[in-house]
């Protein structure tokens, strides 16, 4: 690390501390040429391989704009979509690989918002895997039916 005062190519770590969210770490250096200190913050980079091959760094601001379109009309607050973009980011850092396929991303977004809201699960699916005909949402919504129906309903108590 140059020291952004006197370009010295070396520094040494006083401090370091994560950041709030776990994501990155913020350390504070001292350069031994000049005394002086200044701040660094490192993350891990996470790449995402596109469809055309071109590399582009991950955002969950990608994912939200995405899944917002799924969810226009739907009772989904911007907190919700901040936490399902936090939820699928941690699951594709959970790879532990560098670099993830756009497609791998699609996957990971699909669970927390069918948790989220099933009619923009069902939005973002028919886009995302490119449904053909009413065929494919109907067997969509079976799905979705029979998972309904194996599902423990809760019980009601007797003062209800």
């Amino acid at each position: 690390m140059f020291c952004p005062f006197c370009r010295h190519p070396d520094s040494r770590v006083v401090d370091s501390r994560t950041s709030d969210d776990g994501t990155s770490i913020r350390r504070r250096r001292q350069c031994p040429n000049c005394g002086r200190r200044f701040s660094t913050t490192e993350t891990a980079s996470l790449n995402v391989v596109k469809r055309n091959g071109v590399l582009e760094p991950f955002s969950r601001e990608k994912i939200i704009s995405g899944v917002r379109k799924a969810c226009q009309g739907r009772p989904v607050t911007d907190g919700d979509l901040a936490v399902l973009a936090q939820r699928v980011e941690e699951a594709v850092r959970a790879s532990g690989t560098s670099q993830i396929e756009a497609n791998d991303i699609g996957l990971a977004i699909l669970p927390p918002l069918r948790e989220l809201d099933e009619v923009a699960f069902l939005r973002f699916a028919s886009v995302y895997q490119a449904f053909d005909s009413l065929d494919d949402f109907e067997a969509s919504i079976a799905t979705l039916r029979e998972e309904h129906a194996d599902r423990p309903r809760p019980t009601r108590s007797v003062d209800e």
